[in-house]
């Protein structure tokens, strides 16, 4: 089997309502699944309940589950594919998820359960596990997991909500000075940054760049930044090179 798998930038675009612009996404890449195995642990501030809550709200077509709920959530995830589940895991703190994620001793089954095709869906912290490593993630390192290193289903650093605004008067670095920062230290490995909205889609041993949004602005909707370089991306990219 090859990795079915959904990386969404963001779980909104703009104003709209929660997971509004990633609908169309989600469903064309589920097929006639609608069993979410849902994982909340990037969560800190609200509850793993009221997080289950808000995405069964947003996704009423779907039964969603919360893994927090099983008292053996590693059968879960074993399971997911037989009871034609998705996995899908939602964003928040990108080190709180995967430190969760190690002391639950979940990297290895999910990696498993991926690689022998059950679907995945992640946005945001969901969707940068999916790289080497989360040592591109936007967020601040409030708990220090085991190691930094993710899922691994693609050979590349990701970045979501990937933005080159900077604000009048902002004096602190922007997301590319930052970028520029790994990309120098490491200078062989790719970074894959999209602007909310957009999405990576890996199916069939292809990847794309995909757009969830209703209306696109003069910009390019991504880049791949590569030692000095930065390459812009556009919807619709074919990023298999990359794999």
């Amino acid at each position: 089997m090859t990795a079915h798998v959904l990386m969404l930038s963001s779980s909104r675009q703009g104003s709209e309502p929660y997971l509004e612009h990633a609908r169309a996404l989600i469903f064309a890449h589920l097929g006639d699944i609608r069993d979410l195995l849902f994982v909340p642990y990037a969560a800190v501030t609200q509850s793993y309940d009221a997080y289950v809550d808000a995405v069964a709200t947003a996704l009423p077509e779907c039964n969603v589950t919360g893994l927090h709920t099983f008292d053996d959530p590693v059968s879960a995830i074993n399971k997911a594919k037989k009871n034609n589940q998705a996995i899908v895991v939602g964003g928040g703190n990108t080190f709180h998820l995967l430190s969760s994620l190690y002391s639950n001793a979940l990297i290895v089954p999910m990696k498993h359960a991926i690689a022998d095709g059950t679907p995945y869906v992640g946005w945001s912290a969901g969707s940068n596990i999916c790289g080497q490593s989360i040592r591109t993630t936007n967020d601040m390192p409030i708990i220090e997991p085991p190691s930094f290193d993710a899922l691994d289903i693609v050979p590349f650093q990701l970045n979501p909500h990937y933005t080159d605004y900077q604000p009048p008067g902002h004096n602190g670095e922007t997301r590319d000075q930052r970028l520029a920062e790994f990309t120098t230290l490491n200078p062989t490995t790719p970074v894959v940054a999209i602007r909310e909205g957009t999405a990576l889609k890996l199916s069939g041993g292809t990847l794309t760049l995909e757009d969830g949004r209703s209306h696109k602005k003069d910009e390019h909707d991504g880049f791949i930044f590569l030692g000095d370089e930065k390459k812009p991306l556009n919807a619709g990219a074919d990023l298999t090179h990359l794999i």
